[in-house]
Parts: C-alpha cells; structure tokens; sequence
C-alpha cells in the first residue's frame, strides 16, 4: 500500500509572512512620518537617472534619500551620493529581490529621521521584485521605449503590483517601433487603476509631472 505523499506549501508561508511583515512596517513608515516608493525595473531602464532627476526637481520642496540595492557593487549609491542624496546601498548575497525584513534592515541603516521621502531602487528584473511585498506605502516601475510596448503582456505580475507606471526615453520614440496605445491597453488591463506618466530622465521632459506625483503622495502620507 502506498502511503500518501505529504505536500508542504512552503513558497506560500513565506510570502504569507512577509505580507504581514511588510504590513507591520507600513505601520512603523507613518509613525515615523516616511514615505517609502518601491521602484522596480528591468536593467537599464533609467531608474538611476530618473532618479538624479527627480532629486533635482524635488529639491526645496520634499526631503529626499535612496536605498540602492543589487547583488553587488556600489555604483549608483556612489552615483546618488556624488548628487548630494543621501544614499545607502543593500547587497542582497545574491538574491534577485527585497522582502520586507530586508527592507527594514536598510531603513534603520540609512536612518529614518533624515528624510521624509525614501526611495527604494530595488534590484534590476521584471520578476522577483515584484513577487514580494516590500513594506513600501507605493509601487512604482520605470519602462523603457527600446525595451518595447509588450512588457505588460510578458510581465503581467509587475503591472498589477504597481501604483504607478513611468515610461522613459520618449526622445527615442521616433526610432523604435513602440505602440504607446497598445501598451497602455495592457497595462490598464492588468491593472485599472495604474496610473502612467511619460517622461525622458535625460532631456527632462516629463520630470515635472512626475515630480509633483510624488511630492503629492508624499505629502498626503506624512501629513
């Protein structure tokens, strides 16, 4: 007689407990007045530009650090820093993603008495990040014009994750074959309710929409 193989679902528990972790420190982000913006992205998108851009249009008007996170390397902390933002980087041994335990860690390293906005860069893929809740109060992605106008369709998860969708390097949209519409079709069919800006981090264009998108959500979070 065989006996019945028991199933663990172990993937399940751990993303069970990470929700209520990163629910526990959304709660210790608003008793310290600190607006966390998850960003994500694939690599090369133009989340380190997009980001010495908005440091730029929000300074006077919002208090501002990042937290740099990738396998290796301190490169875009150095960079940030070099801009005059504060900046932590998060070495994550390897792992593809941050979880919420992972993401306090770096909170209390950089500090949550110095910045009223703290933006998370989180490691550079369509896949993991999206998959674990980071305790972050929003989700924001960054698509690029050359990575091309399927992404919602290929990637479903991160659009139904994120508050907010950034498309960069619209200058380049005359010489690649991107379906704006079709694009935001996808998007809004993953998720109604994502909102989407178009912006290019290294003319400017857009930064000011975006920058004002954020100071708003910011604001209305830290009161």
């Amino acid at each position: 007689m065989e006996k019945e193989v028991r199933v663990i679902e172990v993937k399940r528990s751990i993303f069970e407990d990470n929700n209520k972790d990163a629910d526990r420190l959304r709660q210790e982000l608003k008793e310290k007045n600190v607006f966390l913006l998850n960003l994500m992205s694939s690599p090369g998108s133009g989340k380190t530009t997009t980001l010495l851009a908005l440091a730029k249009a929000l300074k006077g008007r919002v208090k501002m650090g990042v937290m740099e996170a990738d396998i290796d390397s301190a490169v875009d902390a150095e960079t940030m820093q070099e801009a005059g933002v504060k900046s932590i980087q998060i070495h994550t041994g390897g792992m593809c993603h941050l979880d919420a335990d992972m993401t306090r860690q770096g909170l209390y390293e950089f500090g949550m008495d110095d910045a009223e906005l703290i933006v998370l860069e989180n490691v550079g893929n369509l896949v993991c990040p999206a998959e674990f809740d980071t305790g972050a109060v929003k989700n924001m992605t960054i698509l690029s014009v050359p990575e091309g106008d399927d992404k919602p369709q290929k990637y479903p998860l991160m659009y139904e994750t994120c508050d907010l969708l950034v498309v960069n390097k619209i200058d380049v949209l005359p010489y690649f074959d991107f379906d704006k519409d079709n694009m935001e079709k996808y998007a809004k069919l993953r998720n109604p309710n994502i909102e989407i800006i178009y912006i290019s981090a290294k003319t400017g264009e857009g930064i000011d929409k975006l920058a004002n998108w954020i100071e708003k959500e910011t604001k209305n979070w830290i009161g």
